[in-house]
């Protein structure tokens, strides 16, 4: 989607080719491990269907509402639960989803023809109506959602026709439009959201959109329970699978028991400290996919000892990468050059060798990187880097990173705190004072690696550190009014150059997505497509 978010699964899929092919999941990766695994956007087609499924998530979602699904688990729920305007495929395009069509007569203007005779899980059938309210809920103030800021620059949301929507801009804005196959184009009844209020997607609620599947049951630390809509619409995602039941195991071991009795029959993100383990194993496979993640470490005040450049310059040449890959994931993956991964680059992935040419390779100097911070005189500073038992690669790269600062001189000092209280550093500007880094996953909802970038203008809600720069600030607004592909895939290339000159986000690594899948199950795509695309309804018997 965008932004730096929560380290729990690790990066991308391009990366591990050094091809432009790597997108589509047909390319191995290179060096030490070349050969050794393959990233592929989808698993072998299911034979039948099943009436059960269980799917183990790595955390219990804190909400089943939409407009604040900001996180893997809530998602992995409700990309099979609701649908957007438009939809991202697991070989990472954009393509129709609640909308048949879309058109931008103006700079100004973006204009949605809505899809006829798609009904909500209660049997009512979606109008203009309820797309102009699941929008305008996302802008609302009250609504406090992380995705406000995608509306920033719409004037006006519209209902033009009975099945039309239009949004009036105050600038032109292409990632709007991209990103109503994410989160912001989510449409919900506007009848059963004011029927609810603020009781809508809690534990114990109900949530009706208009996917595959509609949320039966929540039943907190417990589980969640979805059940096949009947009436739903797309003939070529008709669930093979009566029922899925979702399971949250937050600790890696257990987690991987799980899969390997049987217990659960898949899940994403799939702990790295398992993947020998589960890819030896008889009782399933482990798969790799298509990624637009990067591990990074995000500056969260630049007032302090890493608003000096050439502390940030340091410490990201006192990471020793290759090592924290085989620490944190499992050996699999490459040194990030970017913050954004070479899979993020799915607009024109022809172009993406290119652009990864142009950037230095990661260089480790612990020498060179001491120098630095004498030269800025930041000896003996104290950095904060905050650290959590949400995932084990946090605790790894979290210790990887005060080793490589206390070599070249910096105090960093890790500061523990608890699963939901490093979730909240995302949403909760106050959780982030007294912390200087944070380690995140950076990745994009769409194909468009200017949907990451946008998180580093002045003032996004994403920009975790209020960074600011008056000329990315308007290398980004050329490259959002840039309507054709190519134009703006070279722009975004420019704010790529500064992001790696200025070091807001200090880069680490990228790695596939992962997918297990117990013997008796396959059809789950196997990449970070599954964020929003309804992959529970593929899924079905292996044989």
């Amino acid at each position: 989607m965008r932004t730096p978010r929560l380290l729990a699964a690790l990066a991308c899929t391009a990366a591990l080719a050094v091809t432009a092919s790597a997108c589509s999941g047909a390319s191995r990766p290179t060096g030490a491990d070349a050969g050794s695994y393959t990233v592929t956007p989808l698993t072998p087609a299911a034979k039948r269907g099943l009436p059960l499924i269980t799917w183990s998530l790595y955390a219990e979602p804190y909400t089943l509402d939409y407009a604040q699904a900001y996180d893997y688990p809530p998602n992995t729920v409700l990309a099979n639960v609701c649908e957007q305007l438009l939809r991202v495929t697991p070989d990472l395009k954009v393509e129709p989803g609640l909308a048949v069509k879309w058109a931008n007569p103006d700079p100004l203007v973006w204009v949605y023809t809505l899809r006829p005779g798609v009904t909500f899980h209660d049997g009512t059938v979606m109008t203009a109506d309820d797309v102009v309210a699941s929008l305008k809920r996302q802008m609302d103030p009250a609504t406090g959602s992380p995705w406000g800021s995608a509306f920033k620059n719409v004037r006006a949301v519209e209902k033009t026709g009975p099945l039309e929507v239009t949004l009036r801009l105050t600038k032109p804005d292409v990632l709007l439009n991209e990103l109503m196959a994410a989160s912001p184009g989510t449409v919900e009844s506007a009848a059963f959201l004011a029927r609810t209020g603020k009781g809508y997607g809690v534990p114990g609620g109900k949530v009706n959109c208009t996917g595959p599947y509609a949320l039966d049951t929540w039943q907190q630390g417990e589980s969640i329970t979805l059940r096949k809509h009947p009436g739903y619409w797309d003939e070529k995602l008709r669930p093979k699978t009566d029922t899925v039941r979702f399971t949250f195991v937050e600790d890696p071991a257990a987690r991987t028991s799980a899969f390997l009795s049987g217990t659960a029959d898949g899940g994403y993100m799939v702990p790295s400290s398992s993947f020998g383990q589960l890819r030896t194993t008889t009782k399933g496979k482990l798969y790799f996919g298509p990624n637009t993640a990067t591990s990074n470490l995000a500056v969260l005040d630049f007032k302090g000892t890493l608003g000096d450049l050439k502390v940030r310059k340091a410490l990201s040449m006192a990471l020793d990468r290759p090592n924290i890959i085989k620490a944190a994931a499992g050996g699999i993956g490459v040194p990030a050059k970017a913050p954004t991964a070479r899979g993020a680059w799915a607009l024109l992935p022809e172009r993406t060798e290119g652009y990864f040419k142009e950037l230095d390779e990661p260089v480790h100097d612990v020498a060179g990187a001491k120098r630095l911070v004498e030269e800025a005189g930041a000896t003996g500073k104290k950095i904060t880097l905050v650290t959590s038992t949400l995932a084990p690669e946090i605790s790894v790269v979290a210790n990887a990173v005060q080793a490589a600062g206390r070599q070249i001189g910096l105090d960093v000092r890790l500061k523990a705190v608890a699963p939901e209280a490093y979730s909240s550093i995302f949403v909760d500007p106050n959780a982030r004072k007294g912390l200087d880094l944070v380690i995140t996953s950076g990745y994009d909802n769409t194909p468009d690696p200017l949907e990451f970038y946008q998180y580093l203008r002045t003032g996004d809600f994403g920009n975790y550190g209020s960074w600011s720069d008056p000329v990315y600030d308007s290398a980004f607004d050329r490259a959002n009014a840039a309507a054709d592909p190519g134009a703006r895939s070279d722009l975004t290339q420019e704010l790529q150059r500064i992001a790696m000159r200025e070091l807001p986000i200090i880069p680490i690594y990228e790695a596939p997505y992962s997918v297990f899948l117990g013997s008796r199950v396959t059809g789950a795509p196997a990449g970070i497509a599954q964020l929003y695309y309804p992959w529970a309804a593929t899924i079905g018997a292996a044989r």
